[in-house]
């Protein structure tokens, strides 16, 4: 194998699995060492700038980054990484002077906002601070999008929401509210530099099954009724309420339900348990108050007299794996009648865009979505970008944010007459010692097997009762701290130093992970199997060095490393060291002063 070239920002990028796993590509272990310090103001800015909004995530975001932690390798629970985000965020002091300043004098340059939702208030922040004109439109009375339409407040309390909305909102944006776009030509009329349309997935599916014109006034699309409560239209369910879909909205949908006054409140899924769209925790949640979920049920039909819903049948399928798909097929099993006075629609969410005229130089592809490219999000007319779930369908708002950070920094190319896509600043990385000491380090090394600590929850009673009470209660300080420990700082590399190597292997044989070998080069297929512990985790990377006096190279298997150091302490000559990777993702807001 070639040597591993380290100064690619991508190396260290991938070995810091939460890191890179995180779309916004949060830098988790540096907020969450912040946090073990009590410094929880710059740890919530730290978050601010790469995902804008960290309360609201600390609370619903769908995690990507812990399936990644190295700590599901060890003890199998991740860190609870969202959970902390969310503990700089209920500890932070003030940020009015870590803020972003907005020069008074404008560069000229005016930009269309369409939706006030995550992905559209994050290339307002991105784009404030560079004197660019902010006009947002939206068609709700306020802003945040689907974060206030569709989370449920025992989720999301409406004080969180709006204290991140209204941070972004007070920095400068003409924000148009209760402004309904219905038509793309008139707002290309108004002759703005360029648009971006963050409007979201606004539309959920339907089903057509037999009896379903006849029922229509007892079923309800998820999205829509769940908008409807967040905005006071409905404050209330009754009789029996089934709930189709196996995904996070179906699940704020029944535990929405169960707090408005249903008798009883039933989910059912066509699909199997393990390959439901919702979180792990989403279901955890609904089943533990009380909410049944049942599996491989497709349903067949609406069962009605004179109009009035009796209930829906469901048939009963099993999956199988069928050249390597997982594919359902009938048990033989009679179908399943189950009594229902009302049903709410939660089957998935799709692009709905009507008011943009098929003429305009914007392309759709055959599921009538928007072309765009991929690193830009330009659209095929050059004025229009796309983010969020109106570009690439249904994700979480981490997602929204991600998407926002490339096209603020695509719509100011754009305006400074340059190329979205070839003229991007590019990715870096910085290596810092972490050396205090002959072996001492500047930060935690020591490996504890410590288990995940439980996030409280509010009296299930009382939150029963009323909509409005949060469930999770958070972690306090001292959880805080003690989760915060259980982080095993991956963002500290353990950096190999070819030429101070005398071959003394010492750190083979301190590495409590059997991770380091000295061997002979080969092919990567051949080096993996050759290793003290074969490198059987093709995702991650091999750490090779130059050849040594012996003819032998170091090699290192990402993998495993725990970052502990102690490769570093035994060495004798100083030939591994702890750097801190710096991996630096481009944004706006980075360059604005």
């Amino acid at each position: 194998m070639q040597p591993t070239d380290i100064h690619n920002p991508n190396y260290f990028h991938k070995v810091v699995d939460c890191q890179w796993a995180c779309p916004a590509h949060t830098p988790v272990p540096e907020y969450i060492r912040l946090i073990a310090q009590e410094r929880y103001t710059e740890a919530y800015m730290i978050n601010w700038e790469s995902n804008v909004f960290p309360g609201i995530l600390g609370r619903t975001c769908d995690r990507p980054c812990e399936p990644a932690c190295r700590r599901v390798r060890t003890e199998e629970k991740p860190v609870a990484i969202c959970r902390l985000k969310r503990v700089a965020a209920d500890h932070k002091g003030d940020i009015t002077q870590y803020l972003p300043k907005v020069p008074k004098k404008k560069n000229g340059k005016r930009i269309a906002l369409f939706g006030a939702g995550p992905a559209s208030l994050a290339v307002a922040r991105d784009l404030l601070p560079l004197g660019y004109i902010i006009d947002m439109f939206d068609r709700d009375p306020g802003g945040g999008g689907m974060m206030r339409s569709q989370i449920p407040a025992f989720r999301l309390p409406k004080d969180v929401l709006e204290e991140e909305v209204d941070l972004i909102v007070n920095m400068g944006v003409n924000a148009r509210y209760n402004y309904e776009i219905t038509s793309m030509k008139e707002m290309l009329d108004m002759d703005y530099d360029a648009y971006f349309v963050g409007t979201g997935a606004p539309r959920g599916r339907d089903l057509e099954l037999p009896g379903r014109k006849e029922v229509s006034k007892h079923i309800s699309i998820g999205i829509d009724w769940l908008s409807s409560v967040a905005f006071g239209h409905t404050t209330s369910i009754s009789g029996k309420v089934i709930v189709m879909g196996g995904g996070n909205t179906a699940m704020d949908c029944c535990r929405t339900s169960n707090r408005l006054g249903a008798e009883c409140v039933t989910v059912v899924v066509r699909s199997a348990f393990d390959v439901m769209k919702a979180s792990d925790w989403e279901k955890e949640d609904a089943m533990a108050e009380g909410i049944p979920i049942l599996n491989n049920r497709p349903p067949k039909e609406f069962v009605h007299e004179n109009g009035k819903l009796k209930g829906v049948v469901f048939g009963r399928v099993k999956p199988i794996e069928a050249d390597g798909r997982l594919k359902y097929v009938p048990t033989g099993e009679p179908d399943v009648f189950i009594e229902a006075n009302h049903i709410l629609m939660a089957i998935g969410q799709e692009n709905h865009c009507p008011w943009i005229e098929r003429n305009l130089g914007i392309e759709f592809d055959k599921w009538d979505c928007p072309v765009i490219d991929e690193d830009s999000l330009q659209s095929t007319h050059e004025k229009i970008f796309f983010g969020g779930d109106s570009a690439f369908g249904p994700e979480n708002i981490i997602w929204a944010s991600a998407h926002a950070h490339k096209a603020a920094i695509s719509i100011h190319l754009f305006c400074q007459g340059k190329d979205p896509k070839h003229d991007r600043p590019p990715e870096a990385v910085n290596l810092i010692s972490q050396k205090m000491g002959l072996h001492e380090w500047s930060y935690d090394a020591e490996h504890d097997p410590s288990q995940r600590h439980i996030v409280p929850h509010a009296d299930l009673k009382r939150s029963l009762d009323n909509i409005k009470v949060e469930v999770e209660l958070g972690f306090d300080e001292d959880l805080g701290f003690k989760e915060a420990q259980r982080c095993l700082n991956c963002d500290v590399q353990t950096v190999f130093t070819e030429k101070l190597c005398i071959e003394c292997d010492a750190c083979v044989d301190i590495c409590p992970m059997d991770c380091i070998t000295f061997t002979p080069n080969a092919p990567e297929a051949e080096l993996r199997t050759a290793l003290t512990a074969p490198a059987e985790t093709l995702d991650q990377d091999l750490y090779v060095s130059e050849t040594l006096p012996t003819n032998r190279v170091m090699v290192k298997d990402e993998d495993l490393c725990l970052h502990c150091g102690l490769c570093a302490e035994r060495c004798p000559t100083n030939a591994w060291d702890m750097q801190k990777s710096i991996i630096h993702i481009p944004q706006l807001s980075s360059y604005a002063e």
